[in-house]
């Protein structure tokens, strides 16, 4: 994918996403209760845990979608959710967003609009990114007749078309094959290579070694920020799965302990 230069990250900060006090609220149940984090910028961070650790939640936050938000969470050093960050901040739901009625090439150039992008650097942008998810043989097939790999791969070619600062992946390697997510985190660290930032969750352990840094979840609480070295040196475990464990059950003494 050439090199674009995405727009909004400012000159010198040290932080892309950067929250305190964080707290939401679901049907009156606390979802994720006073979070602190920073996401670095330029940088591709891991937002690991199990299912139900709050994960998605954060993201929805992140992007601005997410009801019953209180606490500071400024993205980009805007507000979450303000107009301002509308074409800096791509998201890729779990669920392929896209339309099933339209082709691939169809979708890319609505989203590419949505993104304010003109008729001649849509068609470019949209060139770029159906190359750069491996989509080049699939432009003009309806997305409805895709497999579920090759639409999540759409969907992330819509969520990188309009060239945002921020890439917001939601569990974006599912039900892919090891081929597959060896390539779309390549694409991941050319794109960091490019001056973006990426924050790509997943409950699959081993791709925490994929990252720069990690952030893990559990029970809408901040387990570790860590590095992947650091998480290994830490806990003294041989791989990430073993590692996160040893964090939980850690968490969990703890826990206890205080009761």
């Amino acid at each position: 994918m050439p090199r674009a230069e995405p727009t909004g990250v400012p000159t010198g900060a040290q932080s892309a996403v950067r929250a305190r006090s964080l707290r939401v609220r679901r049907g009156g149940s606390p979802i994720i209760a006073g979070l602190d984090l920073d996401i670095q910028a330029g940088a591709v961070t891991g937002l690991l845990g199990p299912s139900g650790a709050g994960k998605t939640t954060l993201m929805r936050a992140i992007v601005g979608v997410q009801e019953q938000v209180t606490g500071e969470l400024t993205v980009l050093g805007e507000p979450a959710g303000s107009p301002g960050l509308r074409h800096r901040v791509g998201y890729a739901t779990q669920a392929a967003s896209v339309y099933g009625d339209l082709t691939v090439a169809q979708n890319l150039h609505h989203f590419a609009t949505l993104a304010g992008l003109g008729r001649p650097a849509a068609r470019l942008a949209v060139g770029e990114v159906i190359e750069a998810v491996g989509l080049g043989d699939n432009t003009r097939q309806v997305v409805s007749t895709l497999s579920g790999g090759e639409r999540s791969r759409v969907s992330l070619a819509a969520a990188l078309v309009g060239r945002p600062s921020l890439l917001v992946l939601d569990e974006p390697t599912v039900g892919l094959d090891p081929v597959l997510r060896r390539d779309l985190w390549s694409l991941f660290h050319r794109l960091v290579a490019d001056g973006h930032t990426l924050l790509v969750s997943s409950h699959v352990m081993d791709e925490a070694t994929r990252c720069d840094r990690l952030l893990l979840m559990r029970a809408g609480g901040l387990v570790a920020d860590t590095t992947p070295d650091d998480l290994l040196a830490q806990t003294g475990a041989p791989d990430a799965e073993r590692a996160f464990l040893t964090l939980i059950d850690r968490a969990r003494s703890a826990e206890g302990g205080a009761r």
